[in-house]
């Protein structure tokens, strides 16, 4: 099954001041969808922390871009993580393709119950 992912922001958190910088984004919650070949789509919503900034390499927050804060949720969405993201998305999609249900009878032609199981106690000898 092939699956597109695409990201959104859902969130931004910004510090007004951090380590001499202004307006410095610490956090960001995000999306990540994914689309298999039927059109078929599982969503995961996740938040990441972001760690201090380089002054050196700071990008003032009038500055970024949507693509720009993605690289960074991206970065630290790997190995594990993207593999517990992925494999969320991959379960949805799996279960609108092919749904679970209760069956009414049995393969040996017993009617089941549709309704709740119950398991009483058994009696006290």
């Amino acid at each position: 099954m092939a699956i597109t992912y695409e990201w959104d922001i859902t969130n931004l958190r910004k510090a007004p001041a951090l380590d001499d910088l202004e307006n410095v984004i610490v956090h960001v919650r995000w999306t990540c969808t994914g689309t298999d070949e039927n059109g078929t789509t599982g969503m995961f919503s996740g938040a990441t922390p972001l760690s201090s900034p380089d002054s050196e390499n700071f990008t003032a927050y009038a500055d970024l871009t949507k693509e720009q804060v993605l690289e960074w949720v991206q970065a630290v969405v790997v190995g594990e993580y993207w593999n517990h993201v992925s494999g969320q998305i991959a379960k949805q999609i799996l279960k609108k393709n092919d749904p679970w249900s209760d069956v009414e009878t049995a393969p040996w032609g017993q009617t089941l119950n549709s309704g709740p199981v119950a398991n009483p106690a058994p009696e006290a000898p």
